[in-house]
């Protein structure tokens, strides 16, 4: 589905990402782990077309996508969630939902609107708040709908999980199983990699800019490096 084929990309003279290469298949959820300032959140702007790479290629479902615009990606089904939430603070749920829908047929959405209710009930609550007073947990459900709600084929997650309680953390990654069981290939960044790893399929981990381990993610989460490095043990 995506193969991304030795990364490059420099902010001035400063190397973000060397040549990296991985791949997500459909059906999967793959994980990329890290430290801050890795490179993770770099790699996840190349594929969505807000930074161009300075070397390497990206291709989606066969097609290079590496020079396209951002917008054109999106309507190819690839949909960035991105860290830190980004709600329009004065909108309501309702409004911001129907923001991530602007690709959708208008005889689509009520379709889409139920999917995402679905998965987020608590959204369906809130639905005519307005999106600044609602918790940091109810600000990530909203903007993982917003993105679902696009019909993605590849919804990319950036740090889902900062910020966020134990108790919360649990019910995210858990509505992140459901919706990639319900067909929808997931590329998650994530500092939290125990719960990355227990959710993933398969994981690859980024120290400077470089991959320096991949694999199952049953295995990494053994791998006495990430243990020590990223599982605290």
């Amino acid at each position: 589905m995506l193969t991304v084929s030795n990364i490059s990309v420099a902010y001035g003279a400063i190397s973000a990402l060397r040549e990296i290469t991985f791949n997500v298949e459909k059906g999967e959820i793959v994980t990329l782990i890290g430290a801050n300032g890795a490179g993770k959140t770099t790699t996840l702007k190349c594929i969505s077309g807000l930074i161009k790479p300075r070397q390497g290629e990206i291709l989606f479902e066969g097609k290079k996508i590496d020079r396209l615009p951002a917008h054109q990606i999106t309507k190819m089904g690839i949909v960035q969630v991105p860290e830190g939430r980004k709600p329009f603070v004065d909108l309501t749920v309702w409004e911001n939902l129907l923001l991530g829908a602007f690709n959708r047929p208008k005889n689509e959405i009520a379709t889409a609107l139920e999917r995402v209710f679905n998965s987020f009930p608590r959204l369906r609550e809130r639905l005519h708040q307005r999106a600044g007073t609602l918790s940091g947990g109810e600000l990530q459900m909203m903007a993982m709908a917003r993105g679902l709600i696009a019909n993605p084929k590849l919804l990319m997650l950036d740090e889902p999980s900062m910020g966020l309680s134990p108790l919360l953390v649990r019910e995210i990654f858990s509505i992140i199983r459901e919706i990639n069981r319900a067909g929808t290939s997931i590329l998650l960044v994530e500092q939290n990699a125990f719960m990355a790893l227990k959710v993933a399929h398969r994981a690859y981990v980024l120290e400077t800019g470089r991959i320096v381990l991949s694999g199952t993610a049953s295995d990494l989460i053994e791998h006495p490096k990430v243990k020590a490095a990223y599982l605290g043990e």
